[in-house]
């Protein structure tokens, strides 16, 4: 894949130096029972058993055929309850679905969004909150019911933004650092080359389309859940030919739409996952940074917004190493 490193992305640091962002696209589902995790642990693509109380993992929810149908970060807060942070216009259809294979396990599922205060730190809150500069991603804290994961940092240009999920109690006080809009922070989303799933690419891609054994989202070694052969087979069998890819776009750019490629301009090669616009309104940055999932065939003859002659977009380095395929 050709990248093109010769995208300014600088702009006052101010920015991200510090901040909290609200989260109001983004849910939680709660299961509770002495059987929670067995049950999330048969439905998801993460090992839930073995995670310890007070961790938090990236994970996704399939369908038979390996389609990620959601995806979110697991936190569990207790040995009997786990949490699942996700997209909210992903949440009430995936609450039913999970629903649907409870049986007669020892588990409640229950929308528990309301129960919970959702804030994305980053720069130095998201570093005061982990207690830590260079906190691993996913790394945990709790304390005093208030829950902390670092996330995937933001890469901009030579700079590695911190990011944290702050999750308290609805009662709680919010953490003393100046807010920043929730746009800003899904821009350091895309930047950190991690996303959760939502409603415009549902079913669209098995795991690994959006790196996600990659970026810790999928354990190989666990047993059974909805799709996991089609993922292990994806991996081990050397049939991986879609990605995701970091890029920069000239124009606006919303989730589900299409991107083509010359030598085959009549059928897409890649989906945007998320977009956003840059944050500096100045001449030289008009635009949209954007995740797409494409075919990494077409990643070598470029990309094109909405049609092979459309919009160039340029490619840009990934924060993080992708693994390969078996």
């Amino acid at each position: 894949m050709h990248t093109d490193t010769a995208i300014d992305t600088d702009f006052p640091q101010t920015l991200l130096q510090r901040g909290r962002a609200p989260l109001p696209h983004w849910g939680v589902i709660q299961a509770q029972g002495e059987e929670a995790a067995h049950f999330l642990h048969n439905q998801l693509t993460q090992d839930v058993l073995l995670l310890p109380v007070g961790q938090a993992r990236l994970a996704a929810f399939c369908s038979a055929k390996g389609r990620m149908q959601a995806s979110g970060v697991l936190i569990k807060t207790a040995p009997d309850t786990v949490l699942l942070v996700m997209s909210q216009d992903l949440l009430a259809q995936t609450l039913k679905r999970l629903s649907m294979f409870v049986m007669r396990a020892k588990v409640k599922l229950s929308d528990a969004s309301a129960q919970w205060q959702l804030r994305g730190l980053v720069g130095a809150s998201a570093q005061a909150l982990m207690g830590s500069q260079e906190a691993a991603p996913w790394q945990s804290m709790t304390q005093d019911g208030v829950h902390a994961v670092a996330l995937y940092p933001a890469k901009v240009g030579d700079s590695a933004i911190p990011r944290a999920l702050w999750l308290a109690p609805a009662s709680h006080t919010l953490p003393a650092e100046p807010e920043i809009s929730t746009e800003l922070w899904q821009w350091t989303e895309v930047m950190s080359g991690v996303t959760l799933l939502s409603h415009a690419v549902f079913e669209a891609f098995v795991p690994q389309m959006l790196n996600y054994e990659s970026v810790g989202g999928v354990n190989f070694k666990k047993g059974c859940y909805p799709g996991q052969e089609v993922v292990a087979r994806s991996q081990f069998r050397g049939t991986l030919k879609r990605r995701t890819a970091l890029v920069h776009s000239p124009v606006a750019l919303v989730p589900g739409q299409e991107v083509f490629t010359p030598t085959e301009p009549e059928q897409a090669c890649g989906t945007v996952v998320l977009a956003a616009a840059h944050p500096q309104s100045d001449d030289h940055h008009q635009g949209f940074d954007a995740l797409v999932s494409g075919t990494l065939e077409s990643m070598q003859t470029g990309w094109h917004v909405g049609a092979a002659d459309g919009a160039t977009l340029t490619f840009m380095p990934l924060p993080y190493p992708l693994l390969e395929d078996i």
